[in-house]
């Protein structure tokens, strides 16, 4: 291997080492991708076996009461609206921290993923109602915007094990941009029948929760419960309530454990190992969550959950489609699949790339790419892959046959991105060496 390649290996390992929440977060990520796609499979497996079955199960009631008042969904909109908001509070921690202490702490960095996200979101859109004008489906345009990070990331594993790290990052930073515009877009596009006096409701207990924050509270609990409060106001006023989770995740502070804090750990740990009692066990246990920031400690807790039990159960409750030749035939022929296919495909690469050269050609060389052209070829193709918020959107926007052609659309954008990156990362494998590194770096050895 060459000295640039070891160079550049030496120092990803160390930026590795040096942010390994960053790490752990991308690991968990492409971890939960298997369970994803295992769970979008089990769907359409059921769906196509028994779908009277399937249907009837997800439409299932539960009722939750208190007294006089009560909240009843099915089964699949508590997953779409109550578990997913626990996923999108997951987004928010994660966007908090890039921005408290990740690649977005420096805001010069932030105009290339800001450019990138949104000319990303921007162009399939234009291409989607581009295609579908004149018909009662555009105004399913937000169901051509977003890309799923879980998948993404898990794809850039199997296709790109030689990409660089600063790949996985930039597409991390990207769909923090993506994910804050499509919250953003289904709570004011997407929302019906608006309840002013609950949506009062809803920002009263935010403003209470803004309060508590600046009083500089810390206790969990409270958080909890004006969250659950602000969540069914914000259900009742008739705003998609995972709007919440986002809010909530985007208040909560990331910084590194003071050195203070640090040495106080230290030191309850060297008592307990001199002598270990439950009680300085437990003043160890106390010491050590105490140095850690609130963001971190409930990264550890909830994205797990997210991403190998919340995310995969949507895909179980939406992914689900009867498939038949003659459904096939009818989907690829509505502007809907096809608005939704080229606007991933087409649209989101172009708008990626396109954003990220023209950031660069206007800065005159001041803000530059993370990656070599060929990996960001590659990240503008896995940022075609959509799953999650596009099948939450089209399950806003859609009904019937519609909505059937709108997951058969997204389905077929996130094969299709698959085979594209793959096709791309085959090319840059077949480069000579120098090219290569020139494809992946953005330089040449030397």
């Amino acid at each position: 291997m060459s000295s640039e390649a070891n160079d550049y290996t030496e120092q990803t390992a160390c930026a590795a080492d040096s942010h390994s929440p960053l790490r752990d977060f991308l690991r968990t990520e492409t971890g939960s991708a298997a369970v994803l796609v295992t769970a979008a499979f089990a769907a359409l497996i059921w769906a196509n076996l028994t779908p009277s079955a399937y249907e009837a199960f997800w439409h299932t009631h539960l009722s939750l009461r208190l007294g006089s008042h009560g909240i009843a969904l099915n089964l699949r909109e508590w997953v779409n609206s109550g578990l997913m908001t626990v996923f999108f509070f997951v987004v928010g921690l994660e966007a908090r921290r890039e921005f408290d202490m990740g690649e977005l702490r420096e805001r010069s960095r932030l105009a290339l993923p800001v450019a990138a996200g949104l000319c990303g979101m921007l162009v399939p859109v234009a291409l989607y109602l581009t295609i579908n004008a004149g018909h009662a489906s555009a105004q399913g345009w937000g169901a051509a915007m977003s890309t799923d990070t879980a998948f993404a990331l898990g794809i850039l594993a199997v296709v790109g094990r030689h990409m660089p790290s600063s790949l996985r990052v930039f597409i991390l930073t990207i769909t923090v941009v993506d994910d804050f515009l499509a919250l953003a877009v289904i709570a004011i596009a997407y929302s019906s029948d608006l309840s002013v006096p609950a949506l009062l409701v809803a920002v009263g207990t935010f403003a209470v929760v803004l309060l508590v924050r600046r009083l500089g509270v810390r206790r969990g609990a409270v958080y909890a419960v004006l969250a659950v409060v602000a969540w069914v106001a914000m259900l009742e006023s008739g705003v998609d309530p995972v709007v919440i989770g986002l809010a909530m995740g985007l208040l909560t502070y990331a910084y590194p454990a003071a050195r203070s804090d640090l040495e106080r750990a230290t030191g309850l740990f060297r008592l307990f190992r001199e002598q270990p009692t439950p009680e300085l066990e437990r003043s160890v246990r106390a010491g050590l969550a105490s140095a850690i920031s609130p963001n971190d400690r409930l990264q550890q807790i909830f994205h797990p959950w997210a991403g190998y039990v919340i995310v995969p159960l949507f895909a179980l409750a939406n992914a689900g489609i009867p498939i038949s030749g003659e459904q096939l035939s009818r989907a690829f022929s509505s502007p809907v699949t096809l608005g939704i296919l080229l606007g991933y495909t087409l649209g989101k690469p172009i708008g990626v790339i396109g954003a990220s050269a023209l950031t660069t050609w206007l800065s005159r060389g001041r803000i530059r790419l993370p990656v070599g052209w060929g990996a960001l070829a590659v990240g503008g193709s896995l940022s075609g892959v959509g799953f999650t918020v596009s099948l939450l959107i089209a399950t806003l926007a859609f009904h019937g046959t519609g909505l059937q052609d709108a997951k058969i659309g997204i389905l077929s954008a996130v094969l299709c991105s698959f085979l594209i990156s793959w096709l791309i990362t085959r090319a840059i494998g077949g480069l000579p060496r120098e090219a290569q590194l020139r494809a992946l770096l953005g330089k040449a050895e030397t």
